[in-house]
C-alpha cells in the first residue's frame, strides 16, 4: 500500500485532475478506435477523403501544441519556484500558442466546408470533425485556464491546469497521424 501511495503522492496535481484525465483519455480512446473499426470496413474511401486534409497545417498544429506544451510546464515550474512575472509570461505564451492552433484549425475546417464536405460527406469526415472538434474544445478549455491562471499562478492550480494541457498535447500528438498520416 505504501508504494501505492507513494506513486499517487508523486504525480504532480490533484487526485482529481487525474481522475477527469483518465477519462478524457478513455473517450478519445474509445473514438479513436471506432475510427479505426470503421475504417476498416472502407479503407480505399477513407485514403481518398483523407487526402482532402491539410498535412502540412496539423503538422505545424503539432509543433505548436508541443512548444506550448513546454511553455506551459515552464509556467508551473517557475509558479512552484514563487516566480509569478516568469510563470505568467510562460502560461500566456502558452495560451497564445493554443490560440494560434484553433486559428489554424479553424481555418481548416472553413476550407473543407468550402470545398462542401462536412459530416453527412463520408464516414471518414463524421469521425474527422467529431474527433479533431472535440480536440479543438479541450484546447479552448485549456487555453482558458491557463491564461486565467496567468493572472495569480499558484502552484497546485497551475500544475493541475498544465497536467490538462499536456492531455491535450498527448491526445493531439495521437490524433495527429492516426486521422491525417496513416492510410
Amino acid at each position: 500500500m505504501t508504494d501505492r501511495a507513494s506513486l499517487l503522492d508523486d504525480l504532480p496535481g490533484d487526485l482529481m485532475i487525474w481522475v477527469l484525465i483518465v477519462s478524457e483519455l478513455l473517450v478519445f480512446g474509445a473514438g479513436l478506435l471506432a475510427f479505426l473499426a470503421v475504417r476498416l470496413t472502407d479503407p480505399a474511401g477513407f485514403a481518398e477523403a483523407q487526402d482532402h486534409l491539410h498535412r502540412v497545417g496539423a503538422g505545424v498544429n503539432t509543433l505548436i501544441l508541443i512548444t506550448s506544451g513546454w511553455l506551459a510546464a515552464r509556467g508551473a515550474r517557475a509558479a512552484e519556484l514563487c516566480q509569478p512575472p516568469a510563470a505568467r509570461l510562460n502560461l500566456m505564451a502558452a495560451a497564445a500558442l493554443g490560440l494560434v492552433f484553433l486559428g489554424i484549425k479553424g481555418s481548416e475546417f472553413a476550407g473543407l466546408s468550402g470545398l462542401g464536405i462536412s459530416t453527412e460527406t463520408h464516414a471518414f469526415y463524421t469521425f474527422y470533425f467529431l474527433l479533431t472538434g472535440f480536440h479543438a474544445a479541450h484546447v479552448l478549455a485549456g487555453v482558458l485556464l491557463l491564461a486565467g491562471l496567468a493572472f495569480r499562478p499558484t502552484p497546485e492550480p497551475t500544475e493541475n491546469a498544465v497536467a490538462f494541457w499536456h492531455m491535450v498535447d498527448l491526445v493531439w500528438v495521437i490524433l495527429f497521424p492516426v486521422i491525417y498520416l496513416v492510410h
